[in-house]
């Protein structure tokens, strides 16, 4: 793989599940609102369409109380390798595992050894979007979020 461009991350990650575990608990939203949280946060609200055109929603709350909206359209579905979706949530999202609007975010599961290797790869629409994002924690958040994830997926 090159290189990300000036206005990308790419995060990897391996987990100990087989890629059809991981990709049923990307699109069912039982399983997403269990995991897709940053560290300390809960889920209040989760909604997943998974065809292209279909919605993913997701309201996360801080632990001071504060509710965040994560909210995107998917663009791509193909079980049981890859997602694609972009953010279409408000302007100013404060909430680092959020999807910033106009991102891009491709999920890639590779089969490694009986386990699955994820690469989330987002797409930002400039530098800038890129390192605002990481000043509000965008990179730190989906780390804990997929430490979160490797935890759910051992125990279910």
């Amino acid at each position: 793989m090159n290189a990300p461009a000036s206005h990308e991350l790419v995060i990897s990650r391996l987990l100990d599940a087989p890629r059809e575990q991981v990709f049923r608990c990307w699109i069912d939203p039982a399983h997403l609102a269990r995991w897709w949280l940053p560290p300390g946060f809960t889920n209040t609200a989760c909604e997943v369409d998974p065809r292209p055109g279909g919605v993913l929603r997701l309201g996360m709350r801080s632990p001071d109380g504060q509710d965040y909206p994560c909210e995107g359209v998917f663009e791509e579905v193909t079980p049981p390798e890859r997602l694609v979706f972009r953010g279409t949530g408000p302007a100013t999202h404060p909430c680092g595992s959020g999807l910033p609007p106009h991102s891009r975010v491709t999920v890639s599961l590779a089969e490694e050894d009986g386990r699955t290797r994820l690469t989330l790869h987002t797409r930002f629409p400039s530098p800038q979007a890129l390192a605002a994002a990481r000043s509000h924690g965008f990179e730190s958040s989906w780390l804990g979020a997929l430490e979160g994830f490797a935890h759910y997926l051992r125990q279910h």
